[in-house]
This record gives C-alpha cells, structure tokens and sequence, in this order.
C-alpha cells in the first residue's frame, strides 16, 4: 500500500512538472526491490533499434495528424499506461495545431536513441533510461519543396511490457518540451498563416563574433548534429538543470565562449557557480537590458509580437515571461526559410526550433531582445 502511494504521488508531480526525472529515476529505484543495472553494449544495441523502431511508429501519427494511431502503443487497461498516452497524445494535438496555425506540414519525423541504463523488473517487463534526439522536418505549404529542420531533446523513463511479437508501454515519464505550453486559444490563425507565408528569410551574414556564437550554441545545445557532441554538454561548466534550470547558464556561455563578452562582478561564473545575472533567466534578461549590452526589439504576446520578431538576427534572444517572472530564455541562431527565427537552448535541448513552438499559451509574453555585439 505504501509503495503504490509514492507512485501514484511521483506520478501526480510529474505530470504537473513539480520534480525533475533524475529526482523521479533516483525515488523509484527506492521504492523497487529491483534496482536498474548497467546493461552490456549488445543489451543496449537490442534497446536502441527497439525504442527507435517504436518512436519512428509513434512519430508517424504525428505526420499523419492522428492520434488514434498511438493507441496501439499503449496498455489503455493500466492507469499509469493510460496517462502517459492521453499525455502523448495531447502533445500530438498541439503539434498538429501549431503546424496549422504556422502554415506548415511536418513531412518526416525521426529519433535517435542513446540507451543509459536497462533493467528486467520481472518477466517480459523492462525498465529502459534513455536521452533521445528527434528530427523534424517540415515545409510550408506554398513550397514544399523546400524542407526546414529542428531538433530537440528528450529524456525518458520507460517500462516496456513485451506481448507476444512486440513491445509496449506501461509507464513513460520524460523531460516534456511543451509543458509550458500545449494551447493554442483565440489566435487569429489565418491572419497569422497568411503573413508568415508572405514572409522571406533576409540576406544576413553575421559577424566573426557572432558566427562563433552561433557555432558554440549548436555545438554544446546537447542535440548537436556533429555525433561527437549529440548528447553533450560543455564539460567546463556545471549542468544546472538539477538546480531548476540550465538555460540561462546556456545562455550566458554563448555570450562568453562564442560572442566574447567579458565577464565582471555582476555577470560572472567560476568554478561551476555563477552570479544570478549569469545563472537565472529573470537575472540574465535584466542584467543584459539595463548594462546596455542588449535593448528590447518588442515585448507582448505572440500575435503582438509576431510581426517584430522577424527582425530579430542570430546572436538576439527570447525571453519568455509567465505569472510575471522570466522563466527562460533561448538564443536566436538561425533563420527556416520564411525568416521565422529559430532558438537553440538548454533545459529541454533545442537546436534550430521556431522560437514559439513549446511556448504558446495565451497567458505567456515574449521579451524580444537584441544583443549588441
């Protein structure tokens, strides 16, 4: 009794996204009698092309726009199996609604998998952590023959259940891209399309400073498209996401490492701590307006704003206010081929994501700030 009572409340606290994986992975080895063990590289070979094979399924109900499809991954008759898919598939509504109000359609989705650790919890039922890269690939609809890219990251816990010739899902806990955000309400949608279709990506080419940014960003987002640095963070500097967030830090190494901006009392990190302007997203978004290293281009929410970040360049940032206070912030480096900017980060990795996507609740505000170089 008592042990179904701490997962039902880890269960409860992950959905609302109160507690991090690595404090969920470390609570439930407690409350098994079987812990997860290190698994030989030939077990995690046999994981690896099982999980990419069943992402590679999962992903196709994404770009077929039903969600019926991911029924079939799921045990609907377990409450835990049940959640995770009702979860899952309200994160594929959102896709398929922001693709529609961006004017976009996904044409191919894809995930790499990195397995970290494999566990037989009893007969036929395993315990998977694994760090995954998920490609999307999309077009607008006026030019499909022009493909735009995105990554992100995601961490995952699975149980696997295997019945008969295959496997399914009986519990999924995951470091959630759009938990912020899986609402898209009252946007003006067809005014919004229209504009972004009439859009054009500009004629840019960013200074040596900025270009060093830019590269330092997509090397160390921790979805690195160079193998070498796929799941890698900069090994110089603390992961703070266990602290309650690395995306400020994130952020403030682009600037340091990449644009060469000198540190001071204010905005300074040394042996793996950090000032608040460094390490928090209010703290970083404050500090950088007010010491005139960066000015606001536009403030507001997304139908005030979506115009104005069109003039937002590689190098610039978003910060992204809720209830008040900057929650986090991303790196403006690149452009898809309508000009829409696109953010790499921490927290949950991105590399090259429209800056929006993840982030659309009407009661989030945009802070639109250019850096001065």
């Amino acid at each position: 009794m008592k042990l179904k009572f701490i997962n039902i409340i880890l269960i409860t606290l992950l959905i609302f996204n109160i507690i991090p994986i690595s404090i969920c992975l470390a609570l439930e080895d407690e409350s098994n009698s079987s812990k997860v063990d290190y698994s030989s590289d030939e077990v995690k070979k046999e994981f690896k092309d099982l999980l990419e094979n069943l992402f590679a399924q999962r992903n196709a109900a994404i770009v077929s726009a039903d969600t019926e499809l991911l029924k079939g991954f799921y045990d609907l008759d377990i409450k835990v199996s049940l959640w995770a898919y009702e979860s899952e598939a309200k994160k594929t509504q959102y896709l398929i609604n922001w693709s529609e109000k961006q004017a976009v359609k996904f044409k191919d989705i894809k995930s790499i998998v990195r397995i970290r650790k494999v566990a037989e919890k009893e007969p036929n039922l395993y315990g998977v952590i694994c760090d995954v890269a998920t490609d999307f690939n999309y077009y607008y609809i006026d030019s499909p023959e022009t493909i735009n890219h995105f990554r992100l990251g995601t961490n995952h816990y699975l149980n696997l259940k295997k019945q008969e010739d295959k496997y399914i899902i009986t519990k999924e806990w995951y470091t959630d891209p759009f938990a912020d955000s899986l609402e898209l309400k009252n946007l003006k949608s067809e005014e919004i399309k229209e504009y972004i279709l009439n859009q054009n990506s500009p004629e840019y080419t960013p200074s040596e400073k900025i270009q060093n940014a830019i590269d330092y960003a997509h090397k160390y987002c921790g979805v690195s498209e160079d193998e070498e640095f796929t799941f890698k963070y900069n090994s110089n500097y603390k992961d703070h996401n266990p602290d309650g967030g690395d995306c400020a830090n994130f952020a403030s190494q682009i600037l340091f490492e990449g644009g060469e901006f000198k540190k001071n009392s204010a905005w300074n990190y040394a042996g793996k701590a950090g000032t608040k302007a460094w390490l928090n997203a209010q703290g970083f978004k404050n500090y950088m307006v007010n010491s005139g290293r960066a000015s606001y281009i536009a403030k507001g929410s997304y139908e005030q704003i979506y115009k104005a970040a069109f003039n937002m360049r590689p190098g610039d940032f978003v910060a992204y206010e809720k209830k008040g206070r900057i929650t986090h912030v991303s790196t403006v480096t690149g452009f898809d081929s309508k000009g829409y900017p696109l953010v790499t980060c921490h927290n949950t990795n991105r590399l090259l994501v429209p800056y929006d996507l993840g982030w659309s609740n009407d009661n989030i505000k945009f802070h639109l700030i250019h850096v001065h170089y």
